[in-house]
């Protein structure tokens, strides 16, 4: 039998405002305003690469769990959708923990950039942390790609909001003052905070334990300490977030 091990390497990175895997949201376009950036890496950054590319209005992404333990994998899985309690198994669901920790992202184009030596997709709303490594960029036929009829099992309808998100005196000065170089910050924060971005297990809980969540340069804390209300403490600038 033929040698079936694969080498494989990065074509491009993507830049995202998710610096870490706990604020990604479980789906693309659940945030609207949590756009993305793929960069190409050398050699692929020409722009002879996706010539053609720009007309098409949306590209499935193949990318890498970069953010998870490699060789922890198990048959089965606790989809969040299901609570985190019920068991399938692990090619019924997406779950990061995979035997290849490959992933599939359907993302909308919005403009590719070829100046100054680099090559630029600039895309819609995506569910990648910042830096994750891209493996293959290939374009979306609707006709053959969209099945408007399919079944989707336990995912069959998008999830709904599970919070309302409200902002504290302070948060809310901060994010006025944020608003004014970065429009829709409100926004941004409103739409990761409501889908419940901890664990399954403790969603559907108050807490006083205070979270905080990197998103963009800043660091979001907040707090859930009523039934369904999750309430922004604060926001910071992070300097040790990764800029873009």
């Amino acid at each position: 039998m033929s040698d079936l091990n694969l080498t494989l390497q990065p074509v491009a990175i993507i830049h995202t405002p998710y610096q870490e895997k706990f604020s990604v949201p479980r789906q693309p376009n659940l945030v609207q305003d949590g756009t993305g950036v793929v960069e190409l890496l050398p050699p692929y950054n020409v722009p002879e690469a996706v010539r053609g590319l720009a007309q098409f209005s949306h590209l499935w992404l193949i990318f890498q769990f970069d953010k998870i333990p490699q060789g922890k994998w198990q048959p089965t899985v606790r989809p969040p959708r299901l609570g985190g309690n019920q068991r399938v198994g692990v090619f019924a669901s997406r779950s990061t923990h995979r035997p290849n920790p490959l992933g599939l992202s359907k993302v909308e184009l919005r403009k590719i950039d070829c100046s100054q030596g680099k090559v630029l997709l600039h895309l819609g709303s995506v569910d990648l942390v910042n830096g994750t490594p891209i493996f293959d960029i290939k374009p979306y036929i609707a006709y053959a790609d969209s099945e408007p009829n399919a079944i989707s099992g336990f995912a069959q309808a998008k999830p709904p909001v599970l919070l309302q998100v409200k902002f504290s005196p302070d948060a809310q000065t901060a994010v006025q003052k944020i608003e004014e170089f970065q429009p829709h910050f409100q926004r941004f924060i409103t739409e990761v905070l409501q889908q419940d971005p901890r664990p399954a297990y403790q969603q559907g809980q108050i807490s006083e334990r205070i979270y905080g969540v990197h998103l963009a340069n800043y660091n979001v804390t907040f707090q859930i300490r009523e039934l369904g209300i999750v309430e922004v403490v604060n926001i910071l600038l992070n300097d040790n977030s990764l800029h873009f």
